[in-house]
């Protein structure tokens, strides 16, 4: 097995990072204060094909793999995990969604501008009384004539307020459970659709987050993304490869918190030498170093699986909840190791330290995690 990255990933690598050090690093806080969603960085975005990531060329994409994509949300992490995060929702939740079960003609109508960054999208299932239950949503759509009436509430949607289209699922047949859920393609500025609450977030305060409203909001019956009653089954495929693009999130954020620790380390002087001469703040960077590269490769390998067609419930999973867990301990080291610098704005890692619980939570709690890895292990 060879775990080099090719000439074309380090040079990817390369590219993005050089990106994200220019164009994100000298408005980070910035826009973290201010909750500012960078609007003026979706064009450059496009212009990499960040936006467009795994997507074939045919359709607007830049047609690259899915380890690819892991080094370009692994980097954009690295230095704010916000725009990070909204990358990645625009690509793996969204534009992935219509990808997976949309109709070509669905697919020319979205999934090309989405890949090509002229739209944002955005992705809508968990509901005030519906996380990790998700099969209890209580949004419904009708069918009306030739439309379906949409009435209820999607929470913590990701460009709930700027994306262009949004994927949100629907009870269509109460009945029949989880059988009974149907997703929907959604319009920005469709009538009885609105932006409720912008939500005031501990961290990655530049992604977008918001409640969306649905009252009567009626859409053509074309809308319905996928077959009646098939929506949560899509839903679970799509989070699937989504955890494997947190996971990669969760790994640049550990990076950047320990490149930030190293830094730091290796300026601060006590006792008339670099604390990096301390073992107890040595051994705190060789286990972080350690814990990210095994981070990295457990994603690594979940996507390497998901470019050859192979199911991925079970790596997806263990990639995000390990790298999830080590980059909330690097975050945390970041903040010992800078002391009560580490406490305070003017140095990077207080900001990492708020940023990373999200990983924990988002597409998939580690309890959630922990339940689908049992249940593949159990179930050979």
């Amino acid at each position: 097995m060879d775990f080099r990255l090719t000439e074309e990933q380090t040079l990817l690598r390369r590219s993005v990072r050089e990106f994200a050090d220019t164009e994100i690093r000298p408005h980070v806080m910035e826009w973290d204060q201010t909750q500012h969603f960078p609007s003026e960085l979706v064009p450059k975005l496009a212009a990499l094909g960040l936006l467009g990531i795994q997507f074939p060329e045919a359709y607007g994409g830049a047609g690259m793999s899915a380890v690819d994509y892991c080094i370009c949300i692994e980097e954009l992490a690295r230095v704010d995990p916000g725009v990070a995060l909204s990358v990645a929702a625009h690509n793996g939740l969204c534009t992935a969604h219509i990808f997976l079960s949309g109709t070509e003609d669905q697919k020319q109508r979205y999934v090309v501008p989405l890949a090509r960054g002229e739209k944002i999208g955005a992705w809508g299932l968990t509901e005030s009384t519906s996380g990790s239950d998700a099969a209890a949503m209580r949004t419904t759509a009708s069918r009306v004539g030739e439309s379906w009436v949409l009435n209820g509430a999607k929470t913590f949607t990701t460009h709930g307020r700027v994306g262009d289209v949004l994927v949100a699922m629907a009870v269509t047949d109460r009945a029949a459970g989880t059988k009974g859920i149907s997703a929907f393609i959604i319009e920005k500025g469709t009538p009885g659709m609105s932006a409720g609450k912008k939500e005031d977030k501990l961290g990655m305060r530049a992604s977008d987050t918001s409640e969306v409203l649905f009252e009567n909001c009626r859409i053509p019956a074309d809308h319905l993304l996928g077959a009646e009653g098939q929506g949560f089954v899509h839903t679970m495929q799509v989070l699937d490869a989504g955890r494997i693009g947190i996971a990669a999130l969760s790994v640049g954020l550990a990076q950047g918190a320990y490149e930030a620790a190293v830094h730091y380390a290796q300026e601060r002087k006590a006792f008339g030498k670099a604390i990096s001469h301390f073992q107890a703040i040595q051994w705190k960077i060789a286990d972080n170093a350690t814990r990210i590269e095994a981070a990295r490769l457990l994603t690594y390998r979940a996507a390497f699986l998901k470019d050859r067609g192979h199911r991925t419930t079970l790596e997806s999973s263990m990639a995000k909840l390990y790298a999830s867990e080590i980059a909330v301990k690097a975050a945390d080291d970041c903040v010992q190791i800078h002391g009560g610098y580490g406490f305070v704005k003017d140095y990077p890692a207080e900001k990492f330290f708020r940023d990373v619980k999200l990983t924990t939570i988002g597409e998939g709690t580690s309890e959630i995690q922990r339940l689908v890895i049992a249940r593949q292990l159990l179930a050979r």
